[in-house]
């Protein structure tokens, strides 16, 4: 079993190589038929300039808001909170065959539309070994991007969600890389969890 809790960054070449794989995990796929597209470039991934991700992690202790038993392995997930960052507990390998978004915590702002550009605090975990592959709670800072711009488990767990809720996601293969994304780690076939916080929509 693997607990992953967001480390702090020791430098700031550990920001490039997390903003560097969040451009090669997050929008590296803009549709289910194009999984190979090259990375966006730096300047698509914008911070939000008003609010933080928080880099603490939970507390000793924390109790999970969902826990789903998968066609192998397991997860528990705590959503963040205003001074700490997620929590994700893999029993490992875990895999899924349908993709499954639970709301940790409901929001009370306007419903997140399909085609919104989010701010958004996020944490990516590789179903297979538990490792996290992204995570904008690393860098303290919020990521903005289209939902059309996204993988389509991304998009599942965002769209139709209010504004201020805290998300959890497991993704089959098929919903988030296929064929795979070798610079953050994610092989063919993996299921891939995420914590989401949506931070404001427009």
């Amino acid at each position: 079993m693997t607990t992953v809790n967001p480390p702090r960054l020791s430098s700031p070449l550990a920001v490039l190589a997390f903003a560097a794989a969040f451009a090669v995990t997050i929008s590296a796929c803009g549709s289910k038929s194009d999984t190979s597209s090259p990375a966006a470039p730096a300047s698509s991934v914008n911070k939000s300039s008003t609010d933080t991700c928080p880099t603490t992690a939970p507390a000793e202790g924390t109790a999970p808001e969902w826990t789903f038993t998968g066609a192998t392995g397991s997860i528990a997930v705590a959503g963040s909170t205003d001074t700490s960052a997620p929590m994700v507990t893999v029993t490992s390998p875990f895999t899924v065959t349908e993709t499954q978004v639970h709301t940790l915590t409901p929001g009370d702002g306007p419903v997140v539309a399909p085609t919104a550009t989010v701010s958004v605090c996020y944490m990516g975990v590789n179903g297979r070994n538990g490792s996290v592959f992204d995570s904008s709670y690393q860098r303290g800072a919020p990521v903005d991007f289209p939902l059309d711009g996204v993988v389509p488990g991304f998009q599942k767990a965002i769209t139709g969600q209010k504004v201020g809720s805290t998300v959890a996601v497991a993704m089959t293969s098929a919903d988030g890389y296929p064929q795979g994304q070798p610079r953050a780690g994610i092989e063919p076939g993996d299921s891939l969890i995420f914590a989401i916080k949506i931070l404001d929509a427009s």
